[in-house]
């Protein structure tokens, strides 16, 4: 496996790209009740991972795949993609916090031009553009009738990413988290499978992590769970990564429509220790 050891930083919590801020979605659940012991984390890490995780690693992998001959429209795609995969708003917006996160520390361990081209290329199409009412719709990609019309009518701009709720601002101009991982991934010299393998483990660690802090549980058995749960991050990451040369289109796409509603309700919460 190329870059092993990068790859042990990419999966280090002690990387300061931000996700100890971050609960994947633990904290909501706690809060409705719906995590109430160890057996209640171990079947939400398990749908978690089956479901962003198996997104994360695929969108990683191509991303790395991808990386060293990828132009601005290249980045744009994968980063549109995760947009389309990722339902919840409030998701959204913490995916790009964290992969803004990721993109600067990996700019210092691993410095590339490549991850210079990501950042560029995402900066560039979340600048809101001029209304054009003859455009054609920026969703879809061709012409619709515009009689009548307003440019607020067409469907946003898929790599926009909305305000966190309530909070007012300017939006999070950022890649994916995935898509980050992946480009910093290539820059650090790993390979896709390695880049799919932190992607998917990523996507338990650090909600496990979260529900030690929340709800004190002992870490001992919390990291049994983990370990029960390596063949299936495994698995996830060897699909994610066997999707990652195909089209972008078929990239695997499961949904959690459960965790896109408690990251809505996350993110009007009053009080919260995590930002998601």
């Amino acid at each position: 496996m190329d870059g092993l050891v990068s790859l042990l930083a990419l999966a280090d919590s002690r990387l300061p790209a931000g996700g100890h801020a971050h609960s994947g979605g633990v904290e909501p659940a706690m809060a409705a009740g719906l995590i109430r012991d160890l057996d209640d984390l171990a079947v939400f890490l398990r749908g978690r991972l089956r479901t962003a995780g198996a997104v994360s690693a695929a969108v990683a992998a191509a991303a790395c795949h991808r990386a060293a001959g990828a132009d601005a429209a290249v980045w744009q795609a994968l980063d549109a993609e995760t947009d389309a995969r990722t339902a919840s708003p409030a998701q959204r917006v913490a995916s790009r916090q964290q992969g803004r996160a990721l993109l600067r520390a990996g700019s210092v361990a691993w410095p590339s031009p490549l991850l210079a081209g990501l950042a560029s290329a995402i900066a560039t199409a979340a600048a809101p553009a001029a209304p054009n009412a003859d455009a054609a719709n920026r969703t879809c990609g061709a012409p619709v009738p515009t009689t009548g019309a307003r440019s607020h009518d067409y469907p946003a701009s898929p790599i926009r990413s909305e305000a966190p709720a309530g909070g007012g601002g300017a939006p999070v101009a950022g890649p994916h988290h995935a898509v980050a991982l992946g480009a910093v991934g290539a820059a650090a010299g790993c390979d896709p499978a390695g880049v799919a393998h932190v992607a998917a483990y990523l996507t338990i660690s650090g909600p496990a992590a979260a529900a030690v802090r929340l709800r004190g549980y002992d870490p001992f058995a919390v990291q049994a769970l983990l370990a029960a749960l390596t063949p299936e991050v495994t698995a996830v990451a060897q699909a994610g990564a066997a999707a990652a040369e195909g089209p972008l289109r078929d990239l695997p796409c499961p949904t959690a429509p459960r965790l896109d509603l408690l990251a809505e309700l996350h993110a009007i919460s009053e009080v919260r220790l995590f930002a998601s």
